[in-house]
């Protein structure tokens, strides 16, 4: 049976790497004793796939991960089971069954919301200024940039990739495109306003929170990726 379950990454686990964060939920797959499914072979290994690996510094309300079970409890008891075996800056959000022949988180992603706060330091002495100047830069059509790739500089244009991209309170949001054809970091459209400002970008001036990561549905709508699931009962 495949799993998929959403969990929160805060506080001071912001600073723990992917590979790190792969071997913590390994074990805490075994402290909550839940019946994971492992690899055959010489060196099994439980049966596990993240959606979309997270920057270190950079805290989530919205991660996903895929496992596959042998057996299970409701998604209730399994949420409750899995958070007494967490730290209190990890929490399980739920628990939900795939169809067999759904696709992997990973394959999946297509899109991530983000929020960006200032901080303390960083704040622009005339926020409202900066808030018009960043809309005035998504009201651009293109937003040309160089990329570096594997195959050496790349002219693109970003302008299509971010599919948000607005002022809340005193915060960034921004919906942007993400997975393995066009990945794009909210640094990296901060850092393209910053130049196309003339401003050198400080690249400690946010926090960076994943609020959400996305897929999209049979019909082309972009969905959070819990929704592919359903609970168990």
């Amino acid at each position: 049976m495949k799993i998929r379950i959403k969990f929160l990454k805060q506080g001071s686990m912001k600073f723990v790497g992917h590979l790190d964060m792969m071997r913590y939920f390994q074990k805490a797959m075994r402290r909550a004793q839940v019946d994971i499914r492992y690899s055959e072979g010489f060196s099994p290994h439980q049966i596990m796939s993240f959606a979309a690996p997270l920057g270190v510094g950079i805290t989530s309300n919205g991660e996903y991960l895929d496992i596959e079970v042998l057996s299970t409890d409701s998604s209730k008891i399994m949420v409750d089971r899995l958070n007494q075996a967490m730290v209190e800056e990890i929490r399980v959000l739920s628990y939900r069954r795939l169809e067999d022949s759904g696709k992997s988180a990973m394959s999946l992603v297509c899109a991530a919301d983000y929020t960006l706060e200032f901080r303390e330091g960083y704040i622009p002495g005339d926020l409202d200024g900066f808030f018009r100047s960043l809309q005035d830069f998504y009201g651009q059509d293109p937003i040309m940039i160089v990329k570096q790739t594997k195959r050496g500089h790349k002219e693109m244009d970003l302008k299509p990739l971010i599919y948000q991209l607005e002022r809340r309170g005193d915060k960034i949001f921004t919906r942007v495109s993400t997975g393995s054809t066009d990945n794009i970091k909210p640094e990296l459209v901060m850092e393209t306003f910053y130049q196309s400002m003339g401003w050198e970008y400080p690249k400690f001036a946010f926090q960076i929170q994943r609020e959400e990561v996305y897929g999209r549905d049979s019909a082309g709508l972009l969905v959070p990726l819990e929704k592919f699931g359903e609970d168990i009962e």
